[in-house]
């Protein structure tokens, strides 16, 4: 999976959190592989589907969401839960099983 994200062409990988299993996007740069970013968070305590994500769409993260909805990676729920002073959007993975 590709997702331009910023100024960078990226590559999407998928793994799971250690803790509880639950899906990673890391994005990493599609020539390099560098670490761009981390596109999930991980709230433990937060019921979500298996195939729910949480998006990081904040801070140095402003414009994820945007960019993975566009590239039909995630779709938008329209649902969010509070962590602190931020709202994460609640996301459908499209790609269960890649």
């Amino acid at each position: 999976m590709k997702v331009r994200f910023k100024e960078w062409d990226c590559k999407v990988l998928v793994k799971q959190y250690d803790n509880n299993d639950r899906i990673v996007l890391q994005l990493v740069d599609s020539e390099t592989s560098a670490p761009i970013a981390t596109a999930t968070v991980n709230m433990p305590d937060e019921y979500l589907a298996e195939t729910e994500v949480l998006i990081k769409d904040y801070s140095e993260n402003e414009g994820m969401l945007a960019a993975l909805v566009e590239a039909g990676i995630v779709t938008d729920t329209g649902q969010k839960v509070n962590s602190g002073f931020v709202q994460i959007p609640i996301c459908i993975f499209n790609h269960i099983g890649h």
